[in-house]
């Protein structure tokens, strides 16, 4: 009997009756963790605590310095509107010190501006000072000045002196913004991807790197290195945080890549698989030897990919939706992105990004780093970001839950991340409560549909079933459903939907739970503490019926019901279809939290709600609980008819165009093969000289289409195929991109377009041979004899933004 048609019959079973591990106090050494008034961030063997209790963050990297200062602000505010905590991003050294001992910290490099607005959109801040960070920067963002005269990540004597002359320049910037002073910085993550163990190398460099810190005065409550690749570090003196990505562009393959670790859950390491180091360790490494002693935390999980020149994959939503599932379902109590937001090199850097010239082993784009992230290098929304905040909110409601449970495996599990035939799921418990967490996802290879299935939880004191009859899984699928938890006065025996957060109101709380996309959903009460359910609305078809000492009620998405428990409390729950979830924000608005529906970009800035609508003119939003004033907008805004429970406007903008106008100059000319070489042994990008032969086209833009007033930006977005597309304004290159099949976009306010100089665009010919990988859906070199390079379209897009204020 194959594991399928076992399952197909028989429950798919959990025994999560065991206690977990009580927490460990008092094993790792940090820093001050206590502000001035009392509040405090504290960490144990298994989880971090905040004032106390059990918390579960959400930390997304933005890097400043890639994006222009001017807009911190709406992109800080964007991040908190999509669940965030904590905003964290490297200080990225060859930035601030071009030159020794003359630093910049101004515009773009102001880091403590930066952390300063952060605080006031609600976010703490973890500060990545490395001096080694990556970031696909050039010698890992270690000034050239440094690299040529001393040996770098290691106790040189110089090395350390020029390092201790950084820590306390950022100690200088970040003074008075630390948690010890009542500030958001919680955090320092040292070096990154550090595994050597060389002469002055090895776990004492990072001893000596946390002294330097905090000999400088960076005293926080929490002290991170990274530990995948065989990382070494101190035991105690830090805690390892850990990642996956969906793809790995820094791979040499050619072809699709096999299924990804990302997407089967652990039960064994928390180390993933290739992260990409620059260097190599035979040697175990440290991470799973403190496995007992520190908790499981993220920094990087992929919110995208970057693309690099050899491989260039393109990512669809739930390829990073569904690491949410599987990486919390391992028991994740940090759930860190990179990058949650993507930006670009600063300008007139124009040989600091990662290259096979200067030694690095990938080549990447000279400005451009989108990393498809869930904001995209102009702040624009990625359709990912859809799919992400659900859960984050859910983390934001329940994370203080979650994060005490325990990791229980199945009873049957996939002997690798290849084996495509067992189903992947995972319960969290803490006692008589949990989560089930489920994926049918993985990455370019289809998973089976289950049929028939069933799940059976074995608890501290009670085995729950769920659902009440058999229901059938397809493909893509994934999901994270509640055992045992309290809503308000009712206990909850499990939901077959996802929790996403709870509102209070003067008439009670009101739940809200997303619809998993093709399962029926289904919640069961315990029947002594829920006396009557009915529906809001009198016309809904709500099911309602008694079976095993629970009440099980099967609602219609989009219909919200009432429970009344047996104390007389009401609770009001609320299902969203898949469609609705995904244009979902919980914003506060005149001194309410509210949902906001809308397909609008939605957040909060200095108590108004702003919208933001690529493209379109006239669009709508929904929101609940409704306005008890109609508030005014910029723009004309009716309210129309109430949709459902929610009250629903409709914004109209008068409508801005511009065209853009391309006349070509020059046809490509034949380039030569793409050859191996680098450290990676595969394709290397072209020599400068090579980009000579790039086609180009002229791009006419109205002047007044880069400041046109009532928006929040506009887009050049610019279709083409070939190998690597340009854009110049006069002589300056203002933005590059590795051809990938996506849309090219351009924020108008994010590059430097000078209106009294030209705008050129060139695009290098792709060669048929070009030994790089493409998405099969975008590879145009299916049938293609020679080489192309084409520009099918150039337009700019309007970004409209809409405020709306109290009334």
């Amino acid at each position: 009997m194959t594991a399928r048609s076992a399952h197909a019959s028989t429950p798919l079973t959990v025994d999560a009756s065991r206690p977990g591990d009580a927490p460990r106090t008092g094993m790792l050494q940090m820093g001050t963790n206590t502000s001035p008034d009392g509040r405090a961030i504290g960490i144990n063997s298994r989880y971090l605590t905040r004032d106390g209790e059990p918390w579960l963050p959400v930390m997304g990297e933005l890097h400043y310095s890639r994006v222009p200062e001017a807009q911190w602000g709406d992109e800080l505010a964007k991040v908190r509107a999509a669940g965030v905590d904590i905003v964290s991003s490297y200080v990225i050294w060859r930035y601030h010190e071009p030159r020794p001992a003359q630093f910049d910290w101004s515009a773009r490099n102001d880091l403590r501006r930066f952390v300063e607005i952060s605080a006031k959109r609600g976010l703490l801040a973890f500060v990545r000072i490395g001096p080694w960070v990556h970031a696909e920067v050039r010698y890992g963002g270690i000034p050239a000045w440094v690299v040529d005269q001393v040996p770098v990540r290691s106790d040189d004597p110089l090395y350390l002196q020029y390092v201790q002359r950084f820590f306390e320049e950022i100690a200088a910037q970040l003074k008075g913004l630390l948690w010890k002073d009542g500030g958001p910085v919680i955090g320092i993550q040292l070096e990154n991807e550090y595994n050597l163990t060389g002469p002055q190398q090895g776990r004492e460099h990072i001893a000596t790197l946390k002294r330097l810190a905090l000999e400088a005065g960076l005293d926080v409550p929490l002290y991170t290195v990274t530990g995948w690749d065989n990382a070494v570090f101190p035991h105690r003196e830090v805690t390892p945080v850990f990642g996956g990505y969906p793809d790995l562009p820094w791979g040499t393959s050619t072809d699709m890549s096999p299924p990804n670790e990302v997407y089967g859950f652990r039960f064994a390491s928390r180390v993933g698989g290739d992260l990409g180091a620059q260097t190599h360790n035979a040697g175990p490494g440290d991470a799973d030897a403190v496995a007992d002693e520190t908790p499981f935390l993220g920094a990087e999980f992929g919110g995208g990919v970057p693309m690099m020149y050899r491989r260039r994959p393109v990512l669809d939503a739930d390829d990073i939706a569904a690491m949410l599932p599987v990486q919390l379902g391992s028991g994740v109590n940090l759930y860190g992105y990179y990058m949650l937001h993507g930006g670009r090199n600063p300008p007139r850097d124009l040989d600091g990004q990662e290259s096979t010239a200067t030694g690095g082993y990938n080549d990447l784009p000279v400005i451009h780093y989108d990393f498809q992230a869930p904001f995209g290098a102009n702040g624009e929304a990625h359709p990912v970001l859809g799919k992400l905040r659900p859960v984050h909110l859910f983390l934001q409601q329940w994370g203080r839950a979650l994060a005490t449970c325990d990791v229980y495996r199945p009873d049957i599990v996939p002997h690798g991340h290849d084996n495509l035939e067992v189903p992947r799921y995972s319960v969290r418990a803490d006692g008589d409560r949990g989560f089930l967490f489920f994926n049918n996802h993985v990455r370019q290879h289809r998973m089976p549909a289950w049929n028939s299935v069933q799940f059976s939880v074995k608890l501290a004191t009670r085995t729950i079933t769920l659902p009440s009859t058999p229901i059938d899984i397809a493909p893509g699928a994934w999901f994270i459903w509640p055992i045992g938890v309290t809503l308000g006065n009712a206990r909850l025996r499990y939901a077959t939907a996802q929790p996403v957060t709870r509102l209070s109101s003067a008439e009670g709380e009101t739940h809200v739970f997303a619809a998993t996309d093709g399962i029926p959903p289904e919640f069961a009460f315990d029947a002594d503490c829920v006396k009557h359910v009915a529906s809001v609305d009198a016309r809904s078809n709500l099911s309602v019926h008694e079976a095993d000492g629970a009440l099980i009620v099967q609602p219609t998405p989009g219909e919200p019901f009432v429970a009344t428990c047996s104390d007389g409390t009401r609770i009001t729950i609320i299902v969203l279809a898949c469609e609705d979830i995904e244009r979902l924000s919980v914003l506060p608005f005149d001194g309410q939290r509210r949902l906001i529906l809308t397909d609008a970009l939605a957040f909060a800035r200095d108590g108004e709600l702003v919208l933001r609508s690529t493209d379109a003119a006239s669009f709508d939003f929904a929101v609940y609980p409704p306005f008890t004033r109609t508030p005014t907008s910029t723009q004309q805004m009716v309210e129309s008819k109430q949709s459902g429970f929610f009250q629903r406007f409709i914004v109209t903008v008068p409508p801005v165009a511009f065209d853009a106008t391309i006349t070509p100059l020059r046809a490509a000319q034949t380039v030569p093969p793409v050859v191996p070489g680098g450290t990676a042994h595969a394709a290397v990008e072209p020599t400068p000289e090579t980009f000579g032969k790039a086609a180009a086209w002229r791009i006419d833009l109205p002047e007044a289409a880069l400041n046109a007033p009532g928006l929040g930006n506009a887009y050049l977005s610019i279709r083409y195929t070939g190998d690597i597309g340009r854009l110049f304004s006069g002589a300056n290159m203002i933005d590059d991109h590795f051809y990938n099949g996506l849309p090219w976009q351009i924020g108008v306010r994010n590059v430097t377009i000078d209106t009294r100089q030209p705008l050129m665009l060139t695009v290098l010919p792709l060669r048929a041979d070009a030994p790089i990988y493409l998405d099969a859906r975008h590879d145009p070199r299916v049938g293609l004899k020679d080489q192309v390079a084409d520009v099918q379209s150039v337009n700019w897009v309007p970004e409209y933004e809409v405020i709306v204020s109290r009334g």
